[in-house]
């Protein structure tokens, strides 16, 4: 299987937080993340970001900046990017970056089988493995 690359999108509102959705589809399911997908042959990661965020939100979206990289190897669903579609998350809501650490810090404490928790999907989890200074 060759790797493919993914786009996961901060969609940013005036307050300072971002869409965040529960994952329900195959990869991820039950895991929150941000929309995204794959990446199509020839397309630019501002074309994929815009395309992705209004298949899956319904939002139009502008003023991109690219924030981040992050190696996401998905190995049980033997995948290198995060799957797109509609009806990939059960609801979409706003969420702050302090937020959002801190149920990646909830979940680095007490994650297992009965974490109860806010579970995040792998990409966003290695978001902070790599750049535990990420910020915007």
């Amino acid at each position: 299987m060759e790797p493919q690359v993914g786009i996961s999108v901060f969609v940013w509102n005036k307050e300072g937080k971002f869409v965040l959705g529960k994952r329900q589809g195959s990869t991820g399911a039950g895991t929150w993340g941000l929309p995204g997908g794959h990446l199509e042959f020839g397309e630019s990661f501002e074309t994929c970001a815009v395309r992705e965020v209004f298949e899956e939100t319904g939002l139009d979206v502008y003023d991109l900046k690219f924030l981040a990289v992050v190696n996401s190897v998905m190995l049980a669903e033997k995948k290198h990017y995060a799957v797109r579609e509609p009806d990939m998350c059960a609801g979409w809501e706003w969420a702050s970056l302090d937020e959002v650490r801190s149920y990646y810090e909830e979940q680095l404490r007490y994650d297992g089988p009965a974490f109860q928790g806010r579970k995040l999907f792998s990409p966003l989890l290695e978001l902070f493995q790599q750049w535990p200074d990420f910020h915007v």
